[in-house]
């Protein structure tokens, strides 16, 4: 398989993402994650990138697309606030 600049984009977007939380660790005493917590959230990136990367090469209608993007990000979202807050109460929150 051949690295294409938009691979290599994907693969470094998660990596951008993680660092705002690492900078603000070293800013603010109020950000405070362990690295199991970027351990999670880096495999939660990836996952929604390559699932995104698949489900762009499955060749799939726009609007079948659409709608398995649509689902892929409310599931991402979801599962985002639980990891965070506990929205839903469940043991995921660690709570």
């Amino acid at each position: 398989m051949k690295l294409t600049s938009r691979s290599l984009l994907l693969a470094l977007l998660p990596v951008s993402l993680l660092c705002i939380p690492a900078l603000g660790m070293v800013f603010s005493n109020q950000v405070v994650w362990s690295p199991f917590d970027f351990l999670v959230i880096g495999i939660l990136l990836f996952a929604m990138g390559f699932s995104i990367q698949y489900l762009r090469f499955k060749g799939l209608k726009k609007k079948l697309f659409w709608r398995y993007l649509s689902l892929l990000i409310i599931v991402f979202l979801l599962l985002w606030a639980e990891l965070a807050v506990g929205v839903f109460g469940s043991p995921l929150a660690g709570h």
